[in-house]
């Protein structure tokens, strides 16, 4: 499973360069191989709640791994993009945000395990948060830097 997060990963970045090498139009480049990534992720994961067989589980969460990370090349780099002079504070916050994701979550998910008992809805609500990041991202300009300060 992890293994297809590290092609996911490496293929972003690549994807990420080639696009804007061929376009030179970062909302193709990094915008959209965000909202494709995430989307591949949400349809990778329709399934899990439903599936019964262990291989066809861990094959769903295999691909989901895989769209999520591919948003992570084109991720770290709008930072750079949208504000160059800053970038280590933009990725430095931006780090901050997935790092406390990666906190609350397993959390958040073990609690409402507790509640409910039901394993399905933390991927249900990971699918939520999804669908939620593919309309947020076309909030995202990274065509557009910030203007320099005075």
């Amino acid at each position: 499973m992890f293994f297809a997060g590290v092609v996911g990963d490496t293929l972003g970045g690549i994807l990420s360069d080639r696009w804007l090498r061929r376009t030179g139009r970062r909302e193709v480049a990094r915008r959209n191989l965000v909202v494709i990534g995430m989307s591949g992720a949400v349809l990778a994961l329709l399934p899990v709640p439903f599936v019964q067989d262990f291989a066809a589980a861990a094959f769903c969460l295999s691909l989901g791994f895989f769209f999520a990370e591919l948003t992570i090349g084109p991720m770290w780099a709008i930072p750079m993009d949208v504000a160059p002079r800053y970038s280590g504070t933009a990725s430095g916050l931006m780090n901050v945000g997935s790092a406390l994701a990666a906190i609350v979550s397993p959390v958040a998910a073990g609690w409402v395990i507790d509640r409910t008992g039901d394993w399905s809805l933390p991927f249900v609500g990971s699918t939520i948060l999804m669908l939620l990041g593919v309309a947020l991202a076309f909030h995202m300009h990274p065509e557009r830097p910030l203007p320099e300060p005075d």
